[in-house]
């Protein structure tokens, strides 16, 4: 991992809250995890994957409860399995200019299994409250998180994208999970 995207996170978990003694830092596990995005157009839906994230938790393992959360890929990692368009949704989004989406939760509500994550993601240079739905699998040595949220392509900003000069739906949707090791 970039030692950069490390710190920053890292400095970010340590301003967000003040999170108790028993709090750890935990990081997801790249190979065991992925964040995956659903495109819809009338004519077809398109998915893409990364597992290229940064994730870092502070939680609780004994009360099986999470703390905060702070996530940031890069948008080039998303993989569609269609290498056009994969450098049209770069050109789209401006990767080069603003290559990184970044999420850092506000408020989180443990509720057994299930969570609901608030924070702000940034995305194409524009930062908007979302929510995070997600359930919890905890066990001695191993947390999973399974997770989803929408977002609106134009309240962030982007411009949809068309084919046969119909725009994809602006409803963007995306999936996770997270593997961390306690």
């Amino acid at each position: 991992m970039r030692t950069g995207i490390k710190l920053f996170l890292l400095s970010i978990l340590l301003t967000v809250s003040i999170v108790s003694a028993q709090s750890q830092k935990y990081e997801a596990v790249k190979n065991e995890s992925f964040i995956i995005y659903y495109l819809t157009h009338p004519l077809h839906e398109v998915e893409g994957t990364s597992n290229q994230s940064v994730c870092l938790i502070y939680a609780d393992p004994a009360k099986k409860d999470i703390k905060n959360v702070l996530v940031e890929v890069q948008v080039s990692s998303f993989n569609s399995g269609n290498s056009n368009r994969d450098s049209h949704a770069m050109e789209v989004l401006n990767a080069i200019s603003i290559p990184m989406v970044k999420f850092i939760s506000t408020k989180i509500e443990n509720g057994g299994d299930s969570l609901k994550v608030f924070g702000k993601l940034t995305f194409h240079g524009v930062t908007n409250d979302i929510v995070i739905n997600a359930f919890t699998t905890w066990s001695d040595k191993k947390l999973i998180v399974n997770g989803n949220f929408n977002i609106s392509l134009t309240a962030f900003k982007v411009e949809r994208p068309s084919l046969l000069l119909i725009p994809v739906n602006d409803n963007l949707r995306f999936a996770l999970k997270q593997v961390f090791y306690l």
